[in-house]
């Protein structure tokens, strides 16, 4: 439903107080938990610490099983697409849309494989789409203006797209979702995922433009210079203070202010988010300078080819779970990793304690290094 510019503005200032630190004394109880678990401290690596990192989000020790997933693919175009950007053309968004709400698509197998539904949300695909089962119709605009001639959207587009994001969260999670992955698909993404990661990071266009869906060299030396223009253009060179509204009003498109809505939201309820790659990635720059806290529910899924998502994750200090040179998008590689989210999580339900289980712990250790961590170790029962 479309709002005006206000009532968005006040949509998005009442989600963010929603948002709460993440619960120190529940986060000390999944420590502690941990220690006690069958197994030696430690020896679950990144996931003992996305468990506590949950604990922390939902309040308790255990968290609520992250599950079912529910996957929205946020579609919209880009005006920059006209700078000769990449070689594919724009139709291809509507196209790929088609193929989502067929079940055609990696993001759909992918799903299928983990049980996660499907949504696409329609916030900006030049092509009008016709209704269909797992279409969220909420367009915006059709696709966004050329980020080197003028600012990507209005504020109130900018606005309106949060806002949407927003809403998309509470609608997936009044529907029994109790974990949510980021999905995206719009030709031309990348070159403003870039300018956005450049804009938040201050790094150079050069260190953080990527080769999207695989362009040459020639065609990758002029997407950095349409990044460049794009950041003078708008006054955010590195160390230029802009409000985040405002960077995402600049460069971005209409698909990663509804990611960072999308955010917020479940962060507001609650409610982890695996985030997928590049879009994703430049999206949560966003909502984190909109509200830091919102991170304390974000998993990075994977780490893409794209140059600028590791720059994007160093500055979230998000550690991926996944590095498989993937550079699809569409959610997928957050996809791969939701079963080891799920994981680390059902650890804390149902692998049994020292006490419970009726094995010995390391003498004097209470906890630590119960089971020992070298070749040739003795378990007693």
């Amino acid at each position: 439903m479309e709002r005006n510019g206000k009532d968005a503005v006040n949509l998005i200032d009442a989600t963010i107080a929603a948002i709460r630190p993440l619960d120190g004394a529940a986060m000390r109880d999944a420590r502690d938990h941990q220690a006690r678990l069958t197994k030696p401290p430690g020896s679950l690596g990144v996931l003992e610490e996305v468990s506590v990192r949950l604990a922390g989000l939902a309040g308790q020790c255990p968290p609520p099983l992250p599950e079912p997933a529910a996957v929205a693919v946020f579609a919209a175009d880009h005006g920059v697409h006209a700078q000769g950007v990449t070689p594919w053309p724009q139709e291809v968004t509507a196209q790929m849309v088609a193929n989502f709400l067929a079940g055609g698509a990696v993001v759909n197998a992918f799903a299928a494989q983990v049980g996660a539904r499907v949504s696409v949300v329609d916030i900006g695909v030049a092509a009008e789409l016709d209704a269909a089962p797992g279409l969220l119709r909420r367009k915006i605009a059709p696709g966004t203006a050329d980020m080197t001639a003028g600012p990507a959207m209005t504020a109130g587009e900018a606005r309106r797209a949060v806002e949407t994001g927003i809403e998309v969260a509470r609608e997936l999670v009044a529907d029994g979702a109790r974990c949510l992955i980021t999905g995206d698909m719009g030709i031309a993404n990348t070159t403003a995922s870039a300018a956005l990661i450049a804009a938040f990071t201050g790094q150079p266009p050069e260190r953080v433009t990527g080769r999207g869906t695989g362009i040459d060299d020639a065609t990758h030396a002029r997407k950095v210079e349409v990044v460049r223009a794009a950041l003078a253009r708008h006054g955010l060179a590195a160390g230029a203070e802009k409000e985040p509204m405002d960077v995402l009003a600049a460069v971005g498109g209409l698909e990663h202010a509804a990611i960072a809505g999308f955010v917020l939201g479940a962060a507001a309820l609650r409610v982890p988010v695996v985030l997928d790659g590049v879009i994703a990635g430049a999206a949560a720059l966003a909502a984190a300078a909109l509200c830091p806290d919102a991170l304390g529910g974000c998993v990075a899924g994977h780490r893409s080819a794209e140059p600028g998502h590791a720059a994007a994750l160093a500055a979230l200090g998000l550690r991926p779970l996944v590095d498989l040179e993937l550079r699809l998008g569409e959610g997928t590689g957050a996809l791969l990793a939701l079963p080891l989210v799920q994981g680390a999580v059902r650890v804390l339900h149902e692998v049994a304690t020292f006490d419970s289980a009726g094995v010995s712990e390391k003498p004097g250790a209470a906890g630590a290094d119960s089971l020992g961590t070298g070749p040739g170790t003795a378990v007693t029962t």
